[in-house]
């Protein structure tokens, strides 16, 4: 039986929002959902077709509300950083693959 060891630092927050995933080496856009976010990451997941793998350096797109879209003056909040895992246990359940995304650190 092996052990797992939580490496988390962060909590994490369970939530479900739409997002999308610019990968550059695919030129694209990939659209998903949040499962769970962090001040240091977020884990979405996206279809299985996605191609995606650890150690990419990725765009993550929340869009906003418009209602928040006007406090904050942007229709999106956009974080880039890396691929650190991909998950492909639920692909046959739900056509999708769990990607963990560790935010770029931020100066200040």
């Amino acid at each position: 039986m092996e052990t797992l060891v939580e490496q988390r630092k962060n909590a994490r927050t369970q939530l479900s929002w739409p997002v999308s995933i610019w990968l550059p080496d695919a030129n694209r856009f990939f659209n998903g959902r949040s499962a769970n976010i962090s001040k240091t990451g977020v884990f979405v997941r996206v279809g299985v077709a996605t191609p995606v793998r650890a150690g990419h350096i990725v765009e993550v797109n929340f869009p906003r509300t418009m209602d928040l879209a006007k406090e904050k003056g942007g229709f999106a909040r956009i974080k880039s950083g890396r691929v650190v895992r991909v998950d492909r246990g639920r692909m046959v359940n739900d056509a999708t693959i769990g990607v963990g995304i560790a935010f770029d650190k931020v100066e200040g």
